[in-house]
């Protein structure tokens, strides 16, 4: 009897999960710009998909740089170990210089290790993604005496205020694919914003620029060397006010 019921309970939550996954698409293609994007962009990124072994449970990762102007979308299955590098975009515009954002209002596009916690199918800027920015790093930099700021998007539009802009074109398929991983059960899809890609001759120019960021920027070279080595996302904590990359 126990044994039957263990089962039961195994299968119904299965289900539950399946539906659950399932729900999250097809809610969200109750809204029409979500929809359009998928009736514009779905059936070419499937063929894209194909072309490099991609096709179902996708997993998504996102690197974006701030002084190359680029998104780079990176994709595997559950059961890869490596991402593949499946697209790159360029940003549409530009907000603020390199280094972290501090405070609300200094026009700064944030820099660290975030993952996306918002899915906005009806944003003032077309479609948009949000970033858990601030995360517990940034509220030690920022100090209990200032506002961090917040509302950091992955948007359409063209326009920011230290956001990361696409156009309306581009943002549909990010937005398209970051659905797919969320339905096919990624609750966490990583976003992690550099102000630079960080090579050796890259961290000792922009250093030298900017000598207050040195150590920031070292620790987020860890990170971003560690995926670049194996294609593989490390692991990464917030501890008193740091981020530690393991």
């Amino acid at each position: 009897m126990k044994i039957l019921i263990k089962t039961v309970c195994i299968l119904m939550m299965t289900i539950s999960s399946s539906f659950a996954q399932t729900t999250f698409k097809e809610n969200q293609l109750k809204f029409e710009r979500v929809k359009n994007a998928y009736d514009e962009k779905w059936a070419n990124l499937q063929k894209d998909l194909q072309k490099v072994g991609l096709q179902n449970d996708l997993q998504l990762f996102i690197a974006a740089y701030k002084t190359e102007g680029k998104l780079e979308l990176w994709l595997k299955t559950s059961k890869q170990s490596r991402y593949k590098l499946f697209k790159t975009y360029d940003f549409c515009a530009h907000s603020g210089t390199i280094g972290p954002k501090i405070m609300e209002g200094d026009l700064q596009t944030p820099e660290g290790f975030y993952n996306i916690n918002v899915f906005n199918p009806e944003s003032t800027y077309h479609l948009s993604l949000g970033v858990d920015y601030p995360n517990k790093v940034d509220l030690a930099r920022t100090g209990p005496s200032k506002k961090p700021g917040g509302d950091i998007y992955i948007h359409g539009n063209c326009v920011t205020v230290g956001c990361i802009p696409l156009t309306d074109e581009k943002i549909k398929e990010v937005y398209v694919l970051a659905v797919e991983a969320r339905n096919n059960g990624q609750l966490e899809i990583p976003v992690h914003i550099f102000p630079f890609k960080m090579t050796a001759a890259n961290l000792k120019k922009y250093t030298a620029l900017y000598p207050q960021q040195a150590n920031f920027w070292k620790t987020l070279q860890k990170g971003y060397v560690a995926f670049e080595q194996g294609q593989t996302l490390p692991t990464i904590n917030q501890e008193a006010g740091n981020y530690i990359i393991k």
